[in-house]
């Protein structure tokens, strides 16, 4: 197996000090946001033998196994990630799979550049995608009961808002809930910087259910996606529990550190809390106008203590391993590919020793065997 040696992506709403403290090294004081675990080409890990996605282009079969190439072709299907949120993400939504192959098509075709501001589709891949949060995670995953939205709107007693809380009370309620989303997106700039401030004002002297949507408005000031976010569940996971998003939902998170695993793509659609090129056609093809009560799952454990979190999707299965002083060994040889990722303690993969933070990946068929005492994540995929 390999040690991977990965990349700290800096972006601005990440916490200087959570992947520091899992590393157990001082802060720089820059934000720290994603450490990425994987083959994807924006960060590919390193090993000793080279980049993981040089390894793999070179002998896909060897390093993948015939299973998994033969599923999801020459590639690593999975992009696994320590993900550590100092303040929210953008409001976003993901394709499905037949939404990105024509839209990278489209975009392919019209000559767009892979790294134009305004390009949408990166690739002609899904996104689907899993948190499981290390430490209490907040966030935001799909719509509300649009009354329910229409009530939280109305308590800031805004007047220009109430056009839209007649909107939520309206049916159906996609119809309604598309509507809302919408007139924000579209309202005139200068207006909606007038009622998003006049909102924050209010939602400051409110508190309570409102204080999030506060912060949101302080560290995006003008931003439509500051009333788009009340439009969405709130969802607070404790150390453990997991949230999967599918195409379609939208989504946020807001402050945590998570071990997060997805397919393996760059597609995102933005719909607010962000400087960003908002594509507001495709955005609204794309998003799921359909009010949902958020899963929060809870991995079920199996006889070999591997404790599984189970989601519709092959591109990647997610486990972990809570292991006590004095377990016995546990046997992880897989015809498919896995990366194993330390959170707590000093176990061992194989002869690799894992303090937290830091991971192996291992070729589809190697013999992996787990000793000692910790926590560890184990990525693979369902081939």
């Amino acid at each position: 197996m390999d040690r991977l040696f990965n990349t700290v992506r800096p972006y601005a709403w990440g916490s200087t000090t959570a992947i520091p403290e899992l590393l157990g090294i001082a802060p720089s004081g820059e934000p720290q946001a994603e450490m990425w675990m994987g083959a994807h080409p924006g960060a590919p890990s390193r090993t000793e033998r080279g980049s993981l996605n040089a390894l793999i282009d070179a002998d896909p079969v060897r390093e993948l196994g015939p299973r998994s190439v033969e599923k999801f072709g020459p590639r690593l299907p999975f992009l696994l990630k320590v993900l550590a949120a100092g303040a929210p993400l953008s409001l976003q939504v993901h394709p499905d799979l037949a939404q990105a192959r024509a839209g990278h098509a489209a975009e392919e075709a019209a000559g767009v550049p892979i790294d134009a501001p305004h390009r949408t589709y990166k690739d002609a891949n899904h996104k689907p995608e899993l948190i499981c949060a290390l430490t209490p995670f907040d966030g935001l995953c799909g719509f509300r009961a649009p009354a329910e939205a229409a009530d939280l709107i109305a308590a800031l007693g805004v007047d220009s808002l109430k056009p839209y809380v007649d909107l939520l009370h309206a049916h159906p309620e996609e119809a309604a809930l598309r509507e809302v989303l919408t007139a924000l997106l579209t309202a005139d700039p200068e207006e909606m910087a007038h009622t998003v401030a006049e909102a924050t004002a209010a939602a400051d002297r409110l508190g309570g259910a409102h204080a999030p949507y506060a912060s949101l408005a302080h560290h995006y000031p003008s931003d439509p996606g500051v009333i788009a976010a009340m439009l969405l569940n709130r969802v607070r996971l404790q150390p453990g529990e997991a949230l999967y998003l599918g195409a379609g939902v939208p989504h946020a998170y807001l402050d945590g550190l998570g071990v997060e695993i997805m397919a393996n793509s760059d597609n995102v659609l933005r719909c607010g809390l962000t400087p960003k090129h908002i594509d507001v056609p495709e955005l609204l093809r794309v998003v799921r106008f359909e009010p949902t009560d958020p899963t929060v799952l809870r991995p079920e454990a199996s006889p070999a203590g591997e404790e599984v979190y189970d989601t519709p999707t092959d591109e990647f299965r997610l486990s972990r391993f809570a292991r006590p002083e004095g377990a016995a060994p546990t046997d992880l040889t897989s015809p498919t590919p896995q990366i194993l990722l330390a959170v707590a303690g000093r176990p061992k993969a194989g002869e690799v020793t894992l303090a937290p933070g830091e991971s192996v990946f291992v070729p589809a068929g190697e013999t992996a065997e787990l000793s000692g005492a910790g926590t560890i994540f184990r990525a693979t995929v369902v081939a």
